[in-house]
């Protein structure tokens, strides 16, 4: 019950406006954002990658209704690429960028899918010329058919193109396996959205069944899998699936900004890949009271966070 008025309150303009402009709020948002421009973005991937840590940067927003705030959108890709090439911090794909396909355009009321992926395209071509990739990610379960044909569509220019699949799904397992193909980059996290029940598990641990079937597709299959958890029993999980399969490095785990960096260290001092979804940008409300959904528990640390009179 909690989750679902966290999700609900994500979508809500007044609870943003309440939210938004709550005395402190900004320092409770810095552990979860990296700044509100890309040089401040910058910034926290070099202190990051100095960690033994790559990142996958996202700039946060979602829902673009206009066709000039999608390509402001994609402008802002284009340069924060060109800044990570330039400093040195993208090359191999030590930090990559994750795209929303509503940021680019998706929902647009004319030609909408279109124009994401002409986009993404764009961003892919900037992604190609400071020497790293492009992850798209998965939003609400109506724009999952949309976004994989984008995918699917981009990756014959674009091989290294990823995209994420959420296992909340009930129809994750069967992406997966058609997914896992040599070449094929997939993220695989639990979802931060709320799907009706024919779409979706309702549990926890329907969900956390659901992941782990589908690691263990991604895991045996041809592709690369990046998975994207905090609990430590899928993490056990992953790990034996790593020696079973005899896959090596051959994945990656990932982890939010700001949600257990302990076990970040721990995982890469073990020589395991492991990468920081690193979120920056103005529009952080809806990320971060889905992050809230997720883990309910910082709640607690965020109601705190901002009655406090530091």
């Amino acid at each position: 019950m909690l989750r679902r008025t966290l999700l609900a309150a994500s979508a809500s303009d007044r609870m943003r406006q309440m939210v938004v402009s709550a005395p402190y709020t900004r320092d409770v948002v810095a552990r979860y954002v990296a700044g509100e421009d890309a040089a401040a973005a910058v910034e926290a991937t070099r202190r990051l990658q100095a960690s033994g840590l790559a990142v996958s940067l996202d700039y946060l927003g979602e829902d673009t209704t206009s066709q000039e705030h999608a390509a402001a959108v994609a402008d802002e890709y284009v340069t924060l690429l060109g800044r990570l090439g330039a400093g040195g911090l993208s090359q191999d794909g030590g930090a990559e960028v994750s795209v929303k396909p509503t940021a680019v355009g998706l929902h647009l009321p004319e030609h909408g899918e279109k124009t994401a992926a002409a986009h993404i395209e764009r961003i892919c071509v900037a992604a190609r010329a400071a020497g790293t990739t492009v992850t798209v990610d998965m939003e609400d379960h109506t724009h999952v058919d949309a976004t994989l044909r984008i995918v699917r569509d981009l990756r014959g220019d674009y091989p290294d193109l990823g995209c994420v699949i959420q296992s909340q799904l009930r129809r994750s397992a069967a992406d997966c396996r058609a997914l896992a193909y040599v070449g094929s980059r997939v993220r695989l996290c639990k979802g931060a959205y709320d799907p009706p029940p024919e779409e979706a598990f309702g549990s926890r641990a329907e969900v956390d069944r659901s992941y782990a079937r589908c690691l263990r597709i991604l895991m045996a299959g041809a592709g690369y899998p990046m998975l994207a958890t905090h609990d430590p029993r899928l993490i056990r999980i992953i790990a034996a699936q790593a020696v079973l399969t005899g896959r090596g490095t051959g994945f990656e785990y990932q982890m939010l900004y700001g949600i257990r960096p302990a076990e970040q260290l721990r995982l890469a001092a073990t020589g395991a890949k492991v990468r920081v979804y690193l979120p920056y940008g103005s529009d952080w409300y809806a990320y971060l009271v889905r992050r809230l959904a997720e883990r309910p528990a910082n709640l607690a640390f965020f109601l705190r966070s901002l009655a406090s009179r530091r």
